[in-house]
């Protein structure tokens, strides 16, 4: 049996009462995997036998890997990677808040790419990627008003937290974000550029993609914002990454500097909790403070707490009929995002969905 057969439910409760420490790592690497589906079959059995839980995907193109790995077993872990000729010495990046509790099961995909891009591979050499700068190099680059500081990722993982005079597409894919980078920046070719994302691994397509479009001096933080704060914690440095991490698993982030400068999407108090919507059929990603989640049950809007509410014979009526009851209901959002408006010299947040 190469996937899990038991509910979400169940697994969380086992996860809850497991008497021994889990570790949380990430990794990723571009490397050609001949049969993709064949090597997700080998790395699943072997992963298993360690108890490991987690989401990886695995293409022609390489594998791209977030895990939670049962502290007795992380040494026998990095000795299985160590004989994998695909994965050894891949860099791991180690979580810096950690419960443990990251992930519940063991999910592993065979994907067109590990990471969505939208990009023709064929039309520009992805190897050709920008340089590699190491967390204080990049660290001591930031200060110099000469450069550019990129944020590769989308909206919401840079509206709780980025570098200092970053540039943050309004982007919702990774897609959207170089479209929007490769705009701004054109007739600035010349200038030297920054880029990070959380792990790295955008960074990789995105710098071969600049680079392919004429900007000649194309830099990115190896190991991402993960790696940045490891080595700045170490060196007991004044961080120039601000806010939490956006991470894609359980915990939806991790705080860098201890400061929050995101606000709830509901009220426009301080917070930088991100949540899915209660309301399964929604399930919109969204900042909810403790106070509105309470109000609004986990959802994010009074038509989804109507909804939630409802009997699940009435739920499945409504996803039967989607077409012309989804809309009268706005049960479907794609995104929520606060805009700033002034108002009697005040300071207040509307929200809308898009």
């Amino acid at each position: 049996m190469l996937h899990n057969r038991i509910n979400r439910k169940e697994l969380i409760e086992k996860l809850n009462v497991e008497p021994f420490a889990r570790k949380t790592v990430s990794f990723y690497r571009y490397v050609y995997i001949d049969d993709p589906a064949a090597y997700r079959n080998e790395i699943y059995r072997r992963w298993e036998e360690f108890n490991i839980f987690g989401r990886i995907y695995v293409a022609h193109e390489g594998i791209n890997a977030q895990m939670s790995i049962p502290e007795h077993h992380v040494e026998a872990f990095q000795k299985d990677l160590m004989q994998d000729e695909r994965l050894s010495n891949v860099p791991l990046k180690w979580a810096i808040e950690d419960d443990g509790k990251s992930f519940y099961k063991l999910t592993i995909k065979v994907r067109p790419k590990i990471v969505a891009d939208g990009l023709n591979d064929h039309a520009y050499d992805v190897t050709n990627v920008g340089r590699h700068l190491d967390p204080l190099t990049f660290h001591q680059l930031t200060h110099d008003p000469d450069v550019q500081v990129v944020d590769m990722r989308n909206h919401y993982e840079s509206e709780v937290g980025r570098f200092e005079n970053a540039f943050c597409p309004d982007a919702d894919t990774f897609r959207d974000a170089i479209r929007i980078v490769t705009e701004k920046f054109k007739g600035q070719e010349d200038k030297k550029i920054l880029l990070y994302c959380t792990g790295g691994i955008r960074c990789e397509k995105a710098s071969a993609y600049l680079r392919h479009e004429g900007f000649k001096d194309v830099n990115q933080l190896y190991g991402g914002i993960i790696a940045y704060a490891d080595e700045i914690k170490q060196r007991n440095l004044t961080s120039r990454f601000t806010g939490k991490n956006f991470v894609f698993d359980q915990r939806l982030g991790e705080s860098i500097d201890g400061k929050v400068i995101a606000r709830c999407h509901q009220c426009g108090n301080p917070c930088d909790s991100h949540t899915n919507c209660a309301n399964d059929d929604c399930h919109l990603l969204f900042i909810q403070c403790e106070m509105c989640r309470e109000t609004y049950e986990g959802c994010c809007s009074d038509d989804c707490k109507t909804i939630n509410r409802l009997p699940e014979e009435e739920k499945r009526a409504l996803r039967k009929a989607r077409h012309e009851k989804y809309a009268q209901s706005k049960i479907f959002r794609s995104r929520l995002r606060p805009h700033l408006i002034k108002q009697d010299n005040e300071e207040h947040y509307s929200y809308q969905s898009r």
